[in-house]
């Protein structure tokens, strides 16, 4: 009777600090998780999109050339294809939730030391800083989502696609105004992107520190197992196909970004007709991003999502093509949806790794890649648009892009798996 109870208690004490404890560890990482995905995904474009609104007044405060200046819109995509490349090794060294803790923080520490910049030089460094911090999350937050939520892996990639519109474009919208209240200072306006930026370290540092618990002798997240065999992502057909699209996609939301409001005002429309239409592009990713990930990760093929997409940003050039002027609102509706092509890629990015390790390594040739891959985009529209001095050649040359862009995507979107 004395050995039946013994074994009892045992048995109770195993179940309460043994496995059987874990769920409740792992919901509470999850939760965590989740918020400090948002978190992150706000402080993925505000160090990008506060920038040009004020772009002028840094400018002239820093005497900054017009090649330094051109030099600033082009440094995004080169920081987050080198920096990018190095974060599968810190997500092996570090685990992926610490890696993102030091990226949140790299982030700060370069929105906080920007405004304090006595010359351009200094300023582009301080910005490449901030960029090399968003550069590791950009990769490695699609290899948590596919670790902490492989059943919702749309769901959990539109909602901080989500939150990433969100930053991106109130960062855009409400610079201006804060540099106004600040007594028309710039250095307040983006400095204060900093504390979003702070507030995203401890969730991740709390994360790593419970992941690290609850993981004891397995593989971290998004880390990869000793005894997991490495294939090679860059021999993958699929690999390939995934960067493709998203060098395209991406270069084309540079175009977008860059030269659509330019586009509306030599139709004829007014400044703030154009800034209004381009911030309908921006807004309307908010929803979507969403609706359209979520839609994606309950289906095993994304490539008739990613052909739809294609479709409504042919149209939308098309349409710029023929006559800006008519119905623009239509036009500008239909690039937004087609922006909606990056929360899809990385949704494709998650579901196209067989596990978190995978993911990690396939994102980071993805973006790393696809990144490199979008910056002639941008760099040929403007070299056409100054020779022909209209919009007809560098449409044309965008719609060519567009069709090559639904060709990678039919073929990233096969129900494949990488790893």
């Amino acid at each position: 009777m004395i050995c039946r109870v013994t074994k009892e208690e045992l048995k109770n004490t195993v179940l309460r600090t043994g496995p059987a404890a874990y769920p409740d560890r792992s919901q509470r990482v999850r939760r965590l998780t989740l918020v400090a995905l948002v978190i992150a995904a706000l402080n993925l474009r505000p160090g990008v999109t506060s920038l040009g609104p004020v772009l002028e007044e840094v400018r002239h405060s820093l005497a900054m050339s017009g090649t330094v200046a051109g030099l600033l819109t082009s440094i995004p995509a080169v920081c987050f294809a080198l920096v990018g490349s190095t974060a599968p090794a810190l997500a092996r060294r570090y685990g992926a939730s610490g890696a993102i803790a030091a990226g949140a923080a790299l982030v700060t520490a370069g929105l906080v030391t920007r405004p304090f910049a006595t010359d351009a030089a200094l300023f582009v460094a301080l910005t490449a800083l901030s960029l090399a911090g968003i550069a590791i999350a950009n990769v490695l937050l699609p290899a948590v989502v596919k670790h902490r939520f492989p059943d919702r892996v749309g769901a959990v990639t539109g909602l901080y696609s989500m939150a990433l519109n969100v930053g991106a474009s109130t960062a855009a919208a409400v610079t201006v105004p804060l540099t106004e209240a600040f007594g028309h200072d710039w250095r307040y306006g983006l400095g204060v992107w900093a504390i979003l930026a702070a507030i995203a370290v401890p969730p991740w540092l709390a994360a790593a520190r419970l992941q690290g618990r609850a993981a004891a002798g397995a593989a971290d997240d998004g880390g990869e197992s000793q005894t997991h065999p490495r294939s090679r992502i860059s021999r993958d057909p699929t690999a390939w196909a995934l960067t493709a699209y998203f060098g395209l996609q991406a270069s084309s939301a540079y175009v977008i970004i860059g030269w659509l409001p330019q586009m509306f005002r030599d139709a004829g429309l007014s400044a703030q007709s154009a800034g209004l239409l381009f911030s309908g592009t921006s807004l309307l990713g908010v929803p979507l991003s969403f609706a359209l990930s979520a839609a994606a990760g309950k289906l095993r093929s994304q490539s008739g999502i990613a052909a739809g997409i294609g479709l409504c940003g042919l149209a939308g050039f098309a349409g710029l093509w023929a006559s800006a002027s008519t119905t623009p609102w239509l036009w500008a509706f239909l690039l937004g949806v087609a922006n909606c092509s990056f929360p899809l890629a990385l949704t494709m990015i998650s579901m196209r790794g067989r596990d978190s390790a995978t993911v990690v390594r396939l994102s980071g040739f993805v973006q790393s890649f696809g990144y490199l891959l979008s910056i002639p985009g941008p760099l040929v529209v403007g070299v056409l648009y100054g020779h022909t001095g209209g919009w007809r050649a560098p449409l044309a040359f965008i719609l060519v892009m567009t069709l090559m862009q639904i060709g990678a995507g039919l073929l990233a979107g096969r129900n494949r798996q990488i790893g």
